[in-house]
């Protein structure tokens, strides 16, 4: 389950599901859009997890539920709780911190 954040309401997504992976990107970020597509796929695959895209620039609120410092940044939340974070380009570096929320 796929969703794009068209507000800066990340934190109250976050608490409505169970197990959620953000991606932190922007639209000036090349690596962001080369794992957009793979984040979207993994998202169809993966029905238990809500998968959010979160634009760091336009939703600060959002952006301080984790350590965004570099972009791509995918952040996991469990529970309400933020778990752990990546900041990458590499699919298996994505695939295993899925596998951490199981």
């Amino acid at each position: 389950m796929l969703h794009e954040l068209d507000q800066d309401n990340l934190k109250q997504l976050v608490s409505e599901n169970d197990t959620v992976i953000v991606q932190y990107s922007a639209g000036w970020c090349g690596n962001c859009r080369i794992m957009k597509p793979k984040f979207k796929k993994l998202a169809s695959e993966k029905d238990s997890i809500k998968f959010i895209i979160a634009d760091a620039e336009k939703f600060p609120e959002s952006r301080k539920l984790a350590t965004v410092d570099n972009l791509p940044t995918f952040a996991a939340f469990k529970k309400g709780e933020f778990v752990s974070q990546v900041q990458t380009n590499k699919f298996d570096v994505l695939i295993d911190l899925v596998n951490q929320l199981n």
